[in-house]
């Protein structure tokens, strides 16, 4: 354990939080109907204040004292599939009704007197518990917690009135980083109005009129077809949600060897490409803006716009994007061939209009984009002062009473 500062304590969590597991239940069981707080709605949430959404159960007897969550409660995941949910913490800081918690969970309950339940929740929740939790379950791959490994958890415990200090001054960083959400949301919800209205000619925006033009997009596609004639030829790519990614960066374990990238397609720098194989019906169109050329499997066409915008295309595909599964093939997996797609009709407007469009949509895009930077940013600064209000390092100014 760190360097004790002074006037702090060495302490472990079973001094100072008592633990309950959760509820088993069947859906057969007659008895008392309750909400229940389970392992899926936990998603990213800190703190969890809205309870429209939880699940009714019914339990075969009625539920204790001990059993309900009460103001300034932990609860923590015990068991999931995802070994990287293990440990997440989420924080009630205040209950209104009736809730229990599942078998899958950890109730933790702190001692007020030695405590503060907001200054838990940010422990609870930082790397310090997050490590040892993964140490004393015996690594990364910890598949269960328990309530003996939460017990064992050191931590270094300022006097109450520096962790109720700590804990406001994090409660601010997390008010900014809502604050910068809300807005990327806002914004997001925006750029969608503004597709709604531009792609469709619902809106035409000043110094255009006429109709647009019913026409396939075999009208303005161009496929690119040059395939690697070397191994390593270039860097290999895959398509994500959040865009053209290098593969090696995707996944944990580059899935292509270097000796396997012969015949791939080649994706220049502002080309398109889209998996033409989706097993949701979902497909996602990306353009390379990685700075160079490189390298994607078959089964992503390649293809790009000589005589239209660019950003009009990808803005009007992606708003499109739930069209594209009735112009699809297959069962279990749907096929959009690059043949098919050129076959699709949309209107589309003049290319001067589509620039003027593209230009919207994009400045909407930087907005977003600045903003999450600026949630990037807010995240790993409050992730850094955490790690030093915490242990002590950075200690706070606290008034006298």
């Amino acid at each position: 354990m760190s360097k004790v500062p002074a006037g702090w304590y060495e302490d472990v969590f079973g001094n100072v939080m008592s633990f309950k597991n959760g509820l088993n239940f069947t859906k057969s069981a007659l008895g008392e109907t309750i909400k229940i707080v389970g392992v899926g709605d936990f998603k990213d949430y800190s703190e969890l204040r809205n309870t429209q959404c939880l699940e009714f159960i019914q339990v075969a007897n009625k539920i204790r004292d001990e059993e309900l969550l009460k103001d300034g409660d932990l609860l923590f995941v015990r068991s999931n599939g995802n070994k990287n949910l293990i440990g997440r913490c989420l924080f009630f800081p205040f209950v209104k009704e009736r809730l229990s918690f599942s078998g899958f969970t950890i109730r933790g309950r702190v001692d007020s007197k030695k405590i503060l339940p907001e200054y838990a929740s940010y422990l609870s929740r930082s790397s310090l518990v997050k490590e040892q939790i993964n140490q004393n379950g015996g690594g990364t791959n910890i598949s269960n917690l328990s309530q003996q490994i939460l017990n064992d958890i050191e931590f270094l415990r300022p006097p109450l009135p520096e962790q109720t200090k700590i804990a406001q001054i994090l409660s601010t960083w997390d008010k900014a980083i809502a604050t910068t959400e809300q807005l990327i949301s806002n914004s997001q919800q925006q750029k969608k109005a503004l597709m709604q209205s531009l792609l469709t000619g619902k809106k035409r925006l000043p110094g255009f009129e006429g109709e647009w033009v019913v026409q396939p997009l075999d009208n303005w596609i161009e496929e690119y077809k040059k395939k690697s004639s070397e191994n390593d030829q270039y860097e290999v790519l895959t398509s994500s949600r959040n865009g053209l990614v290098l593969q090696s960066d995707y996944f944990e374990n580059n899935r292509i060897s270097s000796r396997e990238n012969i015949g791939f397609n080649i994706i220049p720098e502002g080309y398109v490409t889209y998996r033409s194989r989706s097993d949701d019906g979902r497909f996602t169109f990306n353009i390379n803006k990685l700075g160079f050329t490189g390298l994607i499997s078959i089964y992503y066409p390649v293809f790009y716009f000589p005589n239209g915008s660019l950003e009009f295309f990808i803005n009007m595909l992606s708003f499109n994007e739930r069209l594209f599964e009735a112009h699809s093939v297959g069962t279990s997996q749907k096929v959009l061939s690059i043949n098919a797609l050129k076959l699709m009709r949309f209107k589309i407007p003049p290319l001067p209009e589509q620039q003027k469009i593209a230009a919207v949509l994009t400045a909407a895009d930087n907005e977003i984009e600045l903003l999450q930077k600026k949630l990037s940013f807010l995240k790993q600064e409050k992730t850094a002062l955490m790690q030093q209000l915490l242990t002590g390092k950075r200690r706070v100014k606290v008034e006298a009473a």
